[in-house]
């Protein structure tokens, strides 16, 4: 899906901020507890399943994702996956909030639980896959073009693109089957090499960028 979060190459959002040497993990003292919350939250619902993580976070709408910072949306994030699972009910965090400011707030009864029946066979995303690679170093390949209605690691500004496989990753599991809980469906993964020219046309800067694709997100270019 084309969500909030896929932003690369894509004009409007202002300077990047360069990091500098003494930066301080978290800035401040919140941000440490947002990022403890959340992996309580991926652990509780998921079963640490990073890609649906991921999925949270490019459905947030631009203020949840952009305007409350990088852990404010770690946060936001965390709180639709409990929403998602029925841990928390619409509404709640709202109350407590309210009620924490001296308000009278009436927070909603607590939903039954509703989380995935989902485990993944083994620790970490790295699977193995007993076919052989379909792409070998050198072969010039294409990305699909047409975008994905879920989750998916396929950048939309590279769809429907040429490159050139340069190494051959380890497989792993796929991030648009396992976000949704339906599947680890591993494959062998592949570091394509583009030019910026063929991404963003004639007047892009001359560079070149090496993306890492899932092997159903390619096909032989004729």
């Amino acid at each position: 899906m084309d969500g909030i979060a896929d932003m690369g190459g894509t004009d409007g959002w202002g300077p990047v901020k360069a990091p500098t040497r003494d930066e301080p993990v978290f800035a401040e003292a919140w941000e440490g507890r947002a990022f403890a919350l959340t992996l309580l939250t991926m652990g509780r619902v998921s079963g640490q399943n990073l890609d649906a993580f991921r999925h949270a976070l490019e459905r947030l709408d631009r203020t949840a994702y952009l305007d409350d910072g990088y852990y404010g949306r770690w946060l936001n994030a965390s709180e639709l996956m409990l929403l998602d699972s029925s841990i928390l009910a619409p509404g709640a965090i709202d109350a407590r909030a309210r009620k924490l400011r001296g308000e009278d707030a009436e927070e909603p009864a607590v939903p039954e639980p509703n989380k995935p029946d989902y485990a993944p066979t083994a620790a970490g995303s790295l699977r193995t896959v007993e076919q052989e690679p379909r792409f070998k170093v050198g072969d010039v390949v294409r990305t699909r073009s047409t975008p994905s209605e879920g989750h998916t690691r396929l950048p939309r500004y590279a769809r429907g693109h040429t490159g050139v496989v340069e190494i051959i990753q380890p497989a792993a599991l796929l991030p648009d089957t396992h976000a949704h809980f339906q599947g680890e469906n591993p494959q062998h993964v592949y570091s394509v090499r583009f030019d910026s020219h063929e991404l963003w046309g004639a007047d892009a800067e001359s560079f070149q960028l090496t993306i890492e694709m899932f092997e159903s997100y390619l096909e032989p270019a004729s």
